[in-house]
This record gives structure tokens, C-alpha cells and sequence, in this order.
């Protein structure tokens, strides 16, 4: 039986509102750069590409025309050359059905993807580029000659920039809360995974309810980490609040009061999805290093904890494992141990990644 839908965590304005004042003012020489700040330098960079060709155009047109219409004509041309540029980036290897180098958008040498990109955000995002291109360029219409038509299609570009804004950089918020170790989509996944490991990982993405756990063996290099990192971003882009964590930090976390702390925007108890990274290396370190009963030891705290074991058990959670060996008795096996804290075995699915 399924449960109930996920409870999501919306990041408040107030929160918002803190990163975009922590983004703009001071220097991120000392303190960093975040995801939000990426974000906002990358389209700061788009805007530019509009903005500074449309002027030199206008310098070279305006000798030839009224400045008013070369103003129009200068904006217009540079915001075409750009949608160009764009279209042929997204649809350019598709339509003429030839191999790209573009890995953004497709793998190299024309091979097929293992699991499909999101074609909606990618155009979604591609979309909001070429406004950033447009808006640039018709600013810097108006700055070279005032025209009426100019200032209208700045207002209308100005519009419809608000909702993209907005969506990009809560989104880029939902991705660096969870603190990856490296940006991975799972689109960019190239490595060997079997048809039954790779349904599995669908199965688990399109899970919307709680409790659902991915088990993911394999050998030291396998791509374990990889491939939840990659689940993780794909689960994040979607709002869902999501936690990465090694397991020895998650350790020291098992002993915290679960009280809330009004500086997090979520923690492990109350995410949607959880990751726990190196819970052991896997080959060619045979035996494991933390086993099930050794880490459901730390998870109560050296006695029963029922707060910890109902938390776990009703996240979605991705554990990174190492060998998968079937003959270990129930005991010692990963699924025993959930299912001895209240996960119902048909939440439990695995992924090996040494198959």
C-alpha cells in the first residue's frame, strides 16, 4: 500500500530574500561562491552578450541610418543571432540527426542516453537564456536612441523575466542546501548499469510517497556516488528537499536531540530524501567495514531510539553500500536491517552496480 505524498519544504521568502542579500553584497573571495551566485553572474553574462554587441552594432549601423532605427535594427539582429545560436544548440543535432559535442545537451560520438534528459527544464532554461539576450540588447537599444517600441518590448521582456527568475534561483537553492560533493545530472550517466538496475532507479524516482529505500552496491569506482548524486540532483530540481551526508557525519547526528533549529532550512529528520555516502568502500575491501547491525547500533544509540529508527524509516533514502554478497545470513543484510525498523520490503529496492 502506498503512503501519503511527501511532504515538501518550501523555502520561505524570508530565506530567499537572505541568500539574494548574501549573493549581491560582500566579496566572494573569502566566503565562497554559491550555486545562487553562479546563477546570477552566469545571466549577468547573458545580459552582456545582448547588451555590448547591440552597442557596436549601432556604432557601425547609425552611419547608415537614423539613429532611432538603427537602435531597433542593432537590438533586433543581435537578439535573432542569439535565439539562432540557441535553437541550433537544442534542436541543431536532432534535426540534422548528427552526433554532437555539445555535452550539455548531447552525448558525444551520438550514443544513446541511459536515462533521457528532462527535455521540458532543458528548454525551459534554454528559453530563459534568449530573454537574457533580448533584454540586453534592447537595453542597450534605449541607451544608443529612446525609441517607444524599444522601451515596450524591454517592459514586456522585463515581465516575462520574472517568473524564470524566480524559479531558477529557488531551484538553485533546492541544489546547494543538500551540500553535493560535485554537480552531476543523471542525464550525464555513461558508465555500465544492467536493464533490471536501471528500471529500479526509475522506480524509485517515481516514487511520491514516503519511506521508499534504494540500496546501491557495488565495487570501489563503480559509480555508486556517481549515480545518487545523480538521482539526488534530478529529486532537488524537482523541490524536493533533499540531505547528502557521509555516514560518519550522520553518525554524530544520530545522538542530536531532534529538535528544530531555526537556521536550517530542513535537516536529515524532516527531508524528503536522504543520502548516505560511504557507508563502505566495496571492492577490494571484501568485508564491510560498518555492517547492519553495527550501524543500526549507532542509529539507536547504543539502545532502542524510536525517534531516530521512525525518521529513517520514513525518509526516502538512497544508501551508498559496497558488495552486495546474497549468501550473508538475514542478519547481516542491509534489507533485514530496514525491514527490522518498520520499512515494508516492498519500499526496498536495490541497485548493483558490479552486475
Amino acid at each position: 500500500m502506498e503512503t501519503s505524498s511527501v511532504a515538501r519544504v518550501t523555502i520561505p521568502r524570508k530565506a530567499v530574500l537572505k541568500q539574494l542579500k548574501a549573493d549581491l553584497i560582500g566579496k566572494d573571495s573569502y566566503r565562497g561562491v554559491t550555486l545562487t551566485y553562479s546563477w546570477l553572474a552566469n545571466q549577468l553574462g547573458h545580459l552582456s552578450l545582448g547588451f555590448i554587441p547591440t552597442i557596436l552594432l549601432f556604432l557601425f549601423l547609425s552611419k547608415k541610418m537614423e539613429k532611432e532605427t538603427a537602435a531597433l535594427w542593432s537590438a533586433g539582429i543581435i537578439a535573432s543571432i542569439w535565439i539562432i545560436f540557441e535553437a541550433y544548440n537544442f534542436l541543431g543535432p536532432l534535426l540534422l540527426k548528427k552526433p554532437s559535442n555539445n555535452k550539455r545537451m548531447f552525448l558525444p560520438k551520438g550514443s544513446r542516453y541511459t536515462f533521457p534528459p528532462q527535455w521540458g527544464n532543458i528548454a525551459f532554461d534554454t528559453t530563459t537564456d534568449i530573454i537574457f539576450f533580448s533584454f540586453g540588447a534592447f537595453a542597450a537599444s534605449l541607451c544608443c536612441a529612446y525609441t517607444t517600441n524599444g522601451l515596450i518590448i524591454l517592459l514586456v521582456l522585463l515581465a516575462l523575466l520574472i517568473y524564470p527568475c524566480r524559479y531558477w534561483y529557488m531551484t538553485k537553492m533546492y541544489l546547494q542546501v543538500p551540500q553535493y560533493p560535485f554537480q552531476f545530472r543523471l542525464s550525464q550517466w555513461e558508465m555500465d548499469i544492467s536493464e533490471n538496475n536501471r528500471k529500479a532507479v526509475e522506480q524509485f524516482m517515481e516514487h511520491d510517497g514516503e519511506g521508499k529505500h534504494l540500496l546501491v552496491f557495488g565495487a570501489k569506482g563503480s559509480g555508486k556516488t556517481t549515480l545518487s548524486v545523480g538521482i539526488a540532483t534530478e529529486m532537488s530540481i524537482r523541490r524536493h528537499s533533499a540531505t547528502y551526508l557521509t555516514a560518519m557525519k550522520l553518525y554524530c547526528l544520530f545522538f542530536d536531540q531532534p529538535a528544530v533549529n531555526l537556521e536550517e532550512l530542513w535537516n536529515w529528520r524532516n527531508s524528503s530524501l536522504l543520502v548516505i555516502d560511504d557507508i563502505n568502500p566495496g571492492s577490494p575491501i571484501e568485508p564491510d567495514l560498518i555492517s547492519p547491525k553495527a550501524f543500526l547500533r549507532m542509529l539507536d544509540t547504543f539502545t532502542h531510539n524510536e525517534a531516530n529508527r521512525l525518521a529513517l524509516k520514513s525518509r526516502n533514502v538512497i544508501w551508498v553500500l559496497g558488495n552486495n554478497v546474497p549468501q550473508e545470513k538475514d542478519e547481516e543484510r542491509w534489507e533485514h536491517m530496514l525491514e527490522k525498523i518498520g520499512v515494508d520490503k516492498s519500499h526496498i529496492l536495490s541497485v548493483n552496480l558490479s552486475d
